[in-house]
């Protein structure tokens, strides 16, 4: 009697709309899987078309062209005697569903529409799709003429069913509904399903990956079973990196892992599991409860085995423990991997980055020389796809990195963008760093421009403005600092036009920012300055995270010059210099430090908390350092900064989503750009607690 089975699971790099590279990538892993004894192969949700395609789900090519590729599978000779679940988009009843689509030798055995949709942070799946509310109904689903050719079939079942094979029982899950406490799979074990499967596009934030492998170590240890897990991987034109981790996991215990961070196009897991030691677990551990309230599943059933008679010499996967990344290494690899789809996918001949010598933009040049490692490595291991981007990107068809160093030259120019108001020492600091990375790195001197910028000014009002500190008004020392930022976004972007083409080279350049999260918060930047660049891939890292990762450089690339850099207070400088040093720091601008916005930064999105509800909170978690009055004008200045700057997060750069407290305006934190900046009803509660504080505190 047959009781092993050999399952596969994988992390694609699908790309929204990329129908004709999705295809090759799914018949590939399908591919992969067969050779590797799979009977069944399970992929990323909505990998057929990609899962952000946002608004172009509303259009009917999207539907259609995703019917055409799963055509084109059901056709292929790759996927016959082996069960194929594919994502797709599906109309059903005029209404539009993320299926999973199972299908075995050219004929669909069913179709499972998403029960609970992912509609909170960087989701918005209500938006475009409806979810199956029908608990455990099934319906037919006339399947499309140019389908009907291939598989003979008018109808499927469409709903919410499992798939009996001659030898077990596999149920779907997908994304989301693992995240649910009305998980599905739940109810599935309940009912006899010894195999579950969830096609997820989750994407990667900071500190979340063991979240995920205990909900799928949790799902079966439970009640036992099999649980298959797929993702996405990469960047599909957004700002999330889907994240992989791939994993078939066991009674509880992983048994298979894929990697987190990957430069693979295409990564299959392998598992052999045997479905008796599923029936001995709940055996003896559930079997009294082994009985569903609610009816039994519709069963689809097929003839087809996922075990052989002859199995006994078959070895099955045994438990493993999951490594998990520091944070410091997944801000070195997931932002590194996304700027390389995002590279790679644009078109361009490189990035530019304006190096100010400070923590922010010495992070971004380090994501960028640990991406040139990561591909480094990857050439090295024979990956061909990774040196077929890396010649494209760089115009030679027969070049091949040998060192990162070396191919971050080709790929990564630097520019120090000096004023009148900027030190030799992060003049040097940023020229330390551009040579230990390898960068093409420039020198550049803007007092000519802001001094002709000033003067066209001056010609038309008659006036010259002055800094504060040589007598100027605060709003003059502002407009002074303004002018100095922009100057830079300006000639950033001039130089990634022109820079290749002055050196005889064709394309041009990718501008990367470097604002952190915290910044981003408090509106501590300039709208339009270097904050103002293509891609930014520490904009959703908080600054104290960023020195983390830079102390994690340190030892991991041996890039000395950062010792210096996380050692100097970090400054704009824009403003004039007190005896050549620095007069202006960021935290004595902001009006707090960088780590008590991290903290305020969690309150106001994570807890949701506005003015009142976050000062109550406050007091007791500062009390051993700011009396309650000292915590009242922090959380007031905040507040007063954050509603004053909320604008310009209208117009800030697409960021890596890296944090749960961005502030990312576009789809992650949707608040109002137009507020009262005195909030006088909130600061009153405030201010009442404090007198009530007060007069409940006993005189000494």
């Amino acid at each position: 009697m047959g009781r092993k089975v050999t399952v596969a699971t994988c992390s694609l790099n699908q790309w929204a709309l990329d129908f004709e590279g999705n295809l090759e990538r799914i018949l590939k892993s399908i591919e992969i899987a067969k050779n590797r004894g799979a009977k069944y192969r399970l992929g990323p949700e909505l990998e057929i078309c990609g899962y952000g395609c946002a608004d172009h789900f509303y259009e009917s090519d999207t539907l259609l062209h995703s019917f055409q590729v799963l055509r084109k599978l059901l056709e292929s000779p790759i996927t016959q005697d082996i069960i194929c679940d594919v994502g797709m988009p599906v109309m059903h009843h005029n209404v539009r569903y993320n299926c999973r689509v199972l299908f075995l030798n050219r004929k669909i055995l069913l179709i499972r529409p998403k029960i609970l949709m992912a509609n909170y942070g960087n989701y918005r799946e209500i938006r475009w799709f409806t979810p199956w509310n029908q608990l455990r109904k099934v319906e037919e689903y006339f399947l499309p003429r140019m389908i009907q050719e291939v598989t003979g079939q008018d109808t499927v079942p469409f709903g919410e069913c499992v798939l009996s094979t001659k030898d077990t029982c596999i149920g779907t899950e997908m994304c989301a509904e693992l995240w649910s406490p009305r998980s599905p799979h739940i109810g599935m074990g309940l009912d006899g399903v010894e195999i579950f499967t969830n096609s997820s596009a989750s994407h990667h934030e900071l500190r979340k990956a063991d979240q995920r492998v205990a909900l799928v170590k949790s799902a079966t240890t439970k009640s036992g079973g099999i649980y298959l897990y797929a993702n996405q991987r990469g960047c599909d034109g957004d700002r999330v990196y889907y994240d992989g981790c791939a994993m078939v996991a066991i009674n509880g215990d992983i048994v298979a892992q894929g990697a987190q961070f990957s430069l693979e196009d295409v990564e299959v897991i392998i598992a052999t599991v045997d479905l008796e030691d599923v029936r001995s677990y709940r055996g003896e551990i559930c079997q009294p409860h082994m009985e569903s309230e609610h009816k039994p599943y519709h069963r689809v059933k097929v003839d087809f085995s996922l075990s052989t008679d002859d199995d006994l010499y078959l070895p099955t996967h045994q438990p493993l423990k999951w490594h998990f990344h520091t944070p410091e290494e997944e801000i070195s690899l997931g932002p590194a991997c996304w700027l390389w789809d995002y590279l790679r996918r644009s078109g361009q001949a490189g990035f530019l980055l304006p190096l100010s010598g400070g923590v922010d933009s010495s992070s971004t040049a380090c994501i960028v020389h640990s991406m040139c490692v990561l591909l480094c490595q990857a050439v090295e291991d024979g990956n061909m796809q990774v040196l077929e981007d890396i010649q494209r990107v760089v115009g030679d068809d027969s070049y091949c990195p040998q060192h990162a160093k070396e191919l971050c030259g080709r790929i990564l120019n630097t520019c120090y963008m000096a004023s009148k108001n900027s030190t030799e020492d992060t003049c040097n600091r940023a020229k330390d760093l551009a040579n230990q990375i390898g960068s093409t790195h420039m020198n550049i001197n803007i007092n000519m421009a802001v001094k002709g910028i000033l003067g066209i000014f001056s010609a038309v009002t008659g006036r010259w403005p002055q800094f504060s500190a040589n007598g100027g008004s605060h709003r003059e020392n502002l407009a002074l600092q303004n002018v100095q930022a922009r100057v830079r976004m300006v000639l950033a972007y001039l130089f990634a036009q022109l820079s290749l083409w002055s050196r005889g080279k064709p394309g041009g350049l990718l501008v990367l920012g470097s604002a952190n999260v915290d910044e981003s918060l408090t509106g501590y930047f300039t709208k339009y300055d270097c904050s103002s660049a293509d891609i930014n891939p520490i904009g959703g890292i908080s600054k104290t995270d960023l020195k983390g990762f830079l102390l994690h450089c340190v030892e991991e690339f041996q890039l000395t010059a950062l010792r210096g850099i996380l050692a100097a207070p970090p400054t704009a400088e824009l403003e004039p210099l007190t005896d050549g040093q620095v007069s202006q720091t960021d935290e004595e601008d902001m009006g707090m430090t960088y780590s008590e916005l991290s903290v305020i930064g969690r309150l106001r999105k994570i807890s949701k908390c506005g003015p009142f509800s976050m000062f109550c909170k406050l007091i007791h978690t500062w009390k051993d350092s700011l009396s309650p009055m000292e915590v009242a004008q922090k959380v007031k200045h905040f507040f007063r900064m954050y509603s004053m700057n909320r604008h310009k997060m209208t117009t800030v750069t697409p960021s890596y989503h890296a944090e749960s407290y961005s502030p990312d305006d576009n789809r992650f934190d949707l608040r109002p750009f137009l507020y009262n900046t005195r909030w006088p009803w909130q600061f009153r509660c405030i201010d009442n607690q404090v007198s009530q504080m007060s007069e409940n505190t006993p005189k000494q």
